[in-house]
């Protein structure tokens, strides 16, 4: 089953422990961030302190309620465009709201989750595949009906492996 609209939001809005995400990308092309992205390219920087968005607003919320939501990105160098406008201008207000960035660089070493597709895992019982073309372009987010313990081992593997986004970051020019 597709899920857009109102019953993909339900997932964020319904989940009751955890939400998390596994990206596997070095670029999202998403229409929404285009002209921010141009922007950041420009040389437009944000204050991550200074952001509150209805995004920033739900994952602090979230945390004062007890729910957690967290990502691995995986990642390699030289970081792509796109991922260091990805980490200044969404990933570091979202760390300060209270989201569970890690990275997992594979720049030297071997991707311990190469084939696994981008995926968001619910409760750890629910398994929302993502589905991109290779440039990044969104197809679908498609529920997955199925055995969701390798996705639990996949995260396992995931936040095993990186390190937090902040540790991540310090001393890159991002």
């Amino acid at each position: 089953m597709l899920l857009d609209g109102d019953a993909w939001q339900a997932k964020f809005r319904d989940f009751q422990q955890e939400a998390w995400r596994l990206e596997t990308l070095p670029q999202y092309l998403m229409p929404q961030e285009a002209e921010e992205f141009a922007a950041f390219k420009a040389g437009a920087r944000i204050d991550p302190e200074s952001v509150s968005n209805e995004y920033t607003d739900r994952l602090a919320r979230q945390v004062t309620e007890g729910r957690s939501q967290g990502r691995v990105h995986i990642v390699t160098r030289p970081l792509s465009d796109y991922l260091r406008f990805e980490f200044s201008q969404y990933y570091a207000p979202h760390a300060l709201a209270g989201e569970e960035i890690r990275i997992l660089d594979v720049t030297n070493r071997e991707n311990p989750l190469r084939g696994i597709q981008d995926f968001w895992l619910f409760d750890r019982s629910e398994v929302v595949l993502m589905n991109y073309y290779a440039d990044g372009r969104q197809i679908s987010r498609e529920a997955f009906e199925g055995d969701v313990s390798p996705f639990i081992e996949y995260q396992r593997i995931a936040v095993s492996e990186s390190v937090p986004f902040e540790e991540y970051v310090k001393g890159l020019d991002a």
